[in-house]
């Protein structure tokens, strides 16, 4: 829907909205755009990433996702599909799940890849329908798969990952199923995770210890913590990024202190990784670091809020409460 398509919608929504309460004319408007936004999307002019931006910013995803779904069903181009695939397992609705499950089958294999993400992101329990896709031909699937399959917390699935993880040949996917078997987090694969870490692969190194770092193991922290004293800023990130998924009472004792690290990027990170593994307080650390920084400094804080798709109004309430608006 073009512009000048949407403004005539919702004039004619007009004289509707004024019989309803402000908060139904709310609710209605932004229904309009979530309508306007999935058109635009099936008829080409809109990017995945532009659409799942922008949908996620309006609110209404469950309404989104039902748009998306009936969408689905009605369309056989091949790219228009995948496109629809995409944009669902980006908003990460609950409502979708049993749709993605079945695309997870699909005959196009973008489109399984797709579905596999959407799983992944929604932690999805359903590791049926994912343990099959560690088999596919297609490197993109069985790398989402991995993720799906760790993200699901269900340590039956480590060992299973752990076998996939020393047959696969291509290095990017081994890298993300030694991630996911320590995701998964069956600590009885510890000792088959350190065996990696002697790999002639950087990567796999890297992934083998994520995977301790997920399990609570010594080694992987201690793999974590030498990247993290370099001098050097890239291997710091690394060390940081070790820490991801890892719940914040085990990360606590490495990352607060990091909080006043000079590189406000490294600090800033590690607010959000706290933050992502349980510690809410790191939430207003980072809106008010924001709100106080300047230049690349308010950059930083800027990037971690984006990864947490923070809405204007949760970031108003937190300046609220802090005194600075009103």
């Amino acid at each position: 829907m073009s512009p000048r398509s949407l403004g005539l919608a919702l004039l004619l929504l007009a004289p509707l909205a004024l019989a309803v309460p402000p908060s139904a004319q709310k609710r209605m408007r932004s229904r309009a755009e979530v309508d306007a936004q999935i058109e635009q999307l099936l008829s080409g002019g809109a990017s995945v990433s532009a659409t799942i931006s922008r949908l996620r910013y309006i609110g209404e995803r469950g309404y989104a996702a039902d748009g998306l779904q009936q969408a689905l069903r009605k369309t056989v181009e091949e790219r228009t599909r995948r496109n629809i695939t995409a944009v669902l397992a980006g908003l990460e609705v609950r409502s979708a799940e049993p749709l993605l499950s079945k695309l997870a089958a699909d005959d196009d294999s973008t489109v399984r890849m797709y579905a596999a993400q959407g799983l992944g992101r929604l932690r999805s329990r359903d590791v049926q329908v994912l343990l099959p896709l560690l088999e596919d031909k297609s490197l993109g699937v069985r790398r989402e798969a991995a993720k799906a399959l760790g993200a699901s917390r269900n340590p039956a699935m480590s060992k299973l990952l752990m076998a996939a993880a020393r047959k696969e040949l291509e290095l990017e996917v081994r890298a993300e199923l030694l991630v996911a078997t320590g995701r998964a987090g069956d600590a009885k694969q510890a000792p088959a995770l350190k065996e990696f870490l002697g790999s002639d692969s950087e990567s796999t190194r890297f992934a083998a210890a994520k995977g301790l770092c997920q399990l609570g193991s010594p080694e992987g922290f201690a793999f974590a913590s030498k990247l993290l004293g370099s001098q050097d800023r890239f291997e710091r990130r690394q060390g940081l990024e070790l820490y991801e998924g890892v719940p914040a009472k085990k990360a606590a004792a490495v990352l607060t202190p990091l909080l006043e690290a000079p590189d406000r990027g490294l600090a800033a990170g590690a607010a959000r990784i706290l933050y992502q593994g349980g510690d809410k307080k790191m939430l207003d650390w980072l809106v008010l670091g924001s709100w106080n920084a300047t230049g690349e400094g308010k950059l930083a804080y800027e990037k971690e809020l984006e990864t947490l798709h923070l809405a204007d109004d949760e970031r108003r309430a937190i300046l609220r409460r802090a005194g600075l608006v009103k």
